[in-house]
């Protein structure tokens, strides 16, 4: 969950960057293309961009270009997920120029091979792998073949295709009517039971957190396998829907029409979670909130999960008094500074650490589940505002 959590810091700051003119630029390079392909574009958009009429903005991007050139001179490889850079001058003063270059990893297999030089970071394709936490298992289906994958996000991972049988098998002659249906019964059964070996074993693979299986395709036959009774009592059909394909276009057009059940569904599993908590709260069980609570507890290894707001931001700062040279620590939760001295003198920051991102630390050290919990729903801002956006589920109380 740490290399997620810095993704989506990452991807926070990057979205309050604003370019003077269209000198932000964005790199998506995908999972096995080619380093010195990618620094081959680069160098042919240097020269391009020499085209540019406002000479500031002509040498911001040449010199972006250059720092990310000299940057992927670093990889003999493109990394395991392929690799997203972002590169250009962020200064917001006109008269300075501060050219920056961020670099991501991301979470999941990149596909898309991006250049984009704009006044902003294109952050989208990267967004929406960190947009959802829910992992759900998928399969689009008909009587010839099904395919079988996990949905997460926006990335769809083939898990396994299978081929039925049924439809090979032909009537001898001499065959009765009633043995060759009771032959086809046979074979569309084994059928169903192949793709639920496949299903249950992805949910197995998964240790079960899947939220559920999706199922999808052209006919009856995906509502005769949801009926069949062949899936592990642990597997839960969320939807059945209609698509015209059983591949990988049948896969896409199956989760844009139950994007409506997706959204439902992660909106509930937010809404049990933060009902649960207010609960256990409510009669002084096993949960706590706040940061010095949840830290505690995180440490002492009594957290079963780790909720945290979707817009939280904690620092541990260390400041010196510019009046009485005192040094001290404080805790900065939310945007903005709301430390202040006993001797109302001016405050200086000596160091400061993301302190959230050590709480997440700790928590998958300790083999802790980590949830975000959106500011959107109501149940949301009321876990912000009534509880710091920060609290634990807890195994026991101490």
């Amino acid at each position: 969950m740490k290399k997620e959590y810095d993704v989506i810091r990452d991807i926070k700051r990057l979205r309050g960057v604003r370019g003077y003119g269209t000198e932000l630029i964005s790199i998506y390079v995908p999972a096995g293309y080619q380093i010195t392909e990618e620094i081959s574009r680069l160098r042919q958009e240097h020269s391009e961009s020499g085209n540019i009429k406002s000479k500031s903005t002509r040498t911001n991007v040449q010199s972006a270009i250059d720092k990310i050139i000299q940057y992927l001179r670093l990889f003999r490889e493109t990394p395991k997920n392929g690799l997203v850079v972002f590169c250009g001058n962020i200064s917001k003063n006109a008269g300075k120029v501060d050219i920056e270059l961020f670099s991501i990893e991301p979470p999941l297999p990149l596909k898309v091979n991006i250049y984009r030089c704009d006044s902003t970071f294109l952050l989208g394709p990267i967004e929406e792998m960190v947009g959802s936490k829910d992992m759900y298992a998928l399969v689009v289906m008909d009587g010839r073949e099904a395919t079988i994958a996990t949905l997460k996000g926006s990335h769809i991972q083939v898990i396994k295709k299978l081929n039925s049988m049924v439809h090979a098998k032909v009537r001898k002659g001499g065959q009765s009517a009633a043995r060759y249906e009771r032959v086809i019964e046979e074979s569309i059964g084994e059928y169903y039971t192949r793709v639920s070996e496949v299903v249950n074993s992805t949910f197995m693979q998964n240790q079960f957190k899947l939220k559920g299986l999706i199922v999808g395709g052209p006919g009856p036959t995906k509502e005769n396998f949801a009926k069949s009774n062949t899936l592990n009592y642990q597997v839960k059909i969320l939807g059945v829907y209609d698509t015209g394909y059983t591949d990988e276009y049948g896969l896409s057009e199956l989760v844009e029409k139950a994007a409506d059940l997706l959204k439902e569904q992660e909106a509930f599993q937010e809404r049990k979670i933060v009902e649960r908590f207010k609960q256990e709260i409510v009669r002084g069980g096993l949960a706590a909130y706040g940061y010095e609570n949840t830290k505690k507890a995180l440490e002492n290894n009594q957290v079963s999960l780790l909720i945290l707001n979707d817009e939280l931001e904690i620092h541990e700062v260390k400041y010196k008094c510019n009046s009485c040279n005192q040094v001290f620590d404080a805790v900065e939760i939310g945007e903005g500074r709301k430390t202040k001295h006993e001797c109302g003198g001016n405050l200086t920051i000596v160091e400061e650490h993301d302190a959230l991102g050590d709480l997440i630390d700790i928590a998958d050290n300790g083999g802790v589940e980590t949830v975000f919990i959106s500011s959107e729903s109501s149940y949301g801002k009321e876990f912000l505002f009534g509880f710091s956006g920060i609290g634990v589920l807890l195994r026991y109380k101490s």
